[in-house]
């Protein structure tokens, strides 16, 4: 059995590493070298960028931005935002990111999951679902998933869709709480049961960190493969030395 996972997510919008709220009022947090670098340093087993503009004048940031990191730190580093076919997953490849995030364009066009796994593998694809609760038709399991940057409701039920991504060829699942986001009130645990208990895919939790005590709470109460977390990282409230010390 692999270890679980501890992987601080870096939103990077015009160069620089930002964070909000339920994905609104983002602020400026710090240069994402040097933050990836810093977390690195003290043990992260993974790390994620987050592209939030994913403009065309983004990519090219971000694309420099993985190439330095690529360079300096030496473990996995997932890409994602804006990408919508399987050139922009090579050319995220060839600047040194190690998987590719998908969620707007592969809810829009689901068989760009398959055409990203047949041409390089599954491994590659990380599913990043925004999810929120919704009382709809669309949702019997009561959670639904939401494109750009959780602001649209995608009109899909989070475990169909889950369900069918694996279909098509995902490696692994990022759910992303929308409730939760940024409110550092605790990782929304219903829903990470729910869906594990729907699908075998390695399972990133991420969404309301604030304490020490969630990422074991986390851990204790489900069975998530990793955790993944911004701010309680970005302003030093928790150091990832701190969890993996508690965690071991």
């Amino acid at each position: 059995m692999l270890k679980r996972r501890v992987i601080p997510c870096l939103d990077v919008k015009d160069g620089k590493v930002v964070k909000g709220v339920n994905f609104q009022g983002l602020k400026n947090v710090g240069d994402p070298v040097e933050l990836a670098k810093r977390y690195y340093e003290e043990g992260a087993d993974e790390l994620t960028f987050l592209d939030v503009s994913a403009s065309i004048e983004g990519r090219g940031t971000m694309l420099e931005i993985v190439e330095r990191t690529a360079n300096q730190v030496f473990i996995p580093l997932t890409v994602g935002g804006g990408v919508r076919s399987v050139e922009d997953v090579r050319t995220l490849l060839n600047a040194g990111a190690d998987k590719i995030g998908v969620n707007s364009s592969a809810v829009k066009r689901p068989d760009l999951i398959s055409e990203i796994s047949a041409a390089f593998g599954r491994q590659v694809v990380v599913l990043s679902a925004d999810a929120r609760r919704a009382d709809a038709s669309w949702a019997p399991s009561g959670f639904e998933v939401t494109v750009k940057g959780g602001t649209v409701s995608a009109k899909r039920d989070l475990l169909e869709w889950v369900r069918l991504a694996e279909k098509l060829g995902a490696g692994e699942v990022l759910l992303n709480s929308m409730d939760k986001d940024g409110t550092k009130s605790g990782f929304d645990l219903e829903m990470i049961n729910l869906l594990r208990a729907e699908s075998s895919l390695p399972l990133i939790a991420s969404g309301g960190a604030g304490k020490l005590d969630h990422f074991r709470e986390v851990f204790d109460e489900t069975e998530c493969d990793a955790v993944l977390a911004a701010s309680v990282f970005h302003n030093g409230e928790v150091s990832i030395y701190d969890v993996k010390h508690l965690l071991a």
